[in-house]
């Protein structure tokens, strides 16, 4: 497990405010920082609060296979640690837990928050990833 005190920069894309997490990944550009919007993050303080989710739970980000692009991104809370995790100190004071594994596949994703007439739920949306189906997960 490796800790890494990232800076997260406020920004404002396309009039949304986001958060971007520095992958830490050396070579790395901006364009492929992991990027949070606004909306995002208040959704997960809101499931945060609506679930009394405990403070010693981290919010993990990863991918499993599966899915059109052959990964399905996941997002959720652990309270468990691996030996091959990222720990990345708080984005607005919600710590994120990222293994070694899916950072690669994060990097560049875009990671939002619907609730419109196409459904509700957390979206990525990872620049190269060709809409096969339409779904974008």
């Amino acid at each position: 497990m490796e800790n890494i005190n990232k800076d997260m920069i406020t920004d404002v894309v396309d009039n949304i405010p986001i958060e971007r997490i520095s992958t830490g990944i050396t070579g790395a550009e901006v364009e492929d920082d992991i990027i949070i919007t606004q909306s995002a993050i208040d959704r997960i303080y809101q499931t945060i609060d609506e679930n009394r989710v405990p403070d010693d739970f981290r919010l993990r980000l990863g991918i499993r296979g599966g899915g059109c692009s052959g990964v399905n991104y996941i997002i959720g809370f652990d309270q468990n640690l691996n030996d091959n995790d990222i720990v990345i100190d708080e984005i607005k004071n919600i710590t994120i837990v990222i293994d070694y594994k899916s950072l690669f596949y994060l990097m560049g994703v875009t990671i939002d928050f619907i609730d419109g007439p196409e459904g509700k739920g957390f979206v990525f949306n990872a620049p190269g990833d060709e809409k096969t189906c339409g779904c974008n997960s």
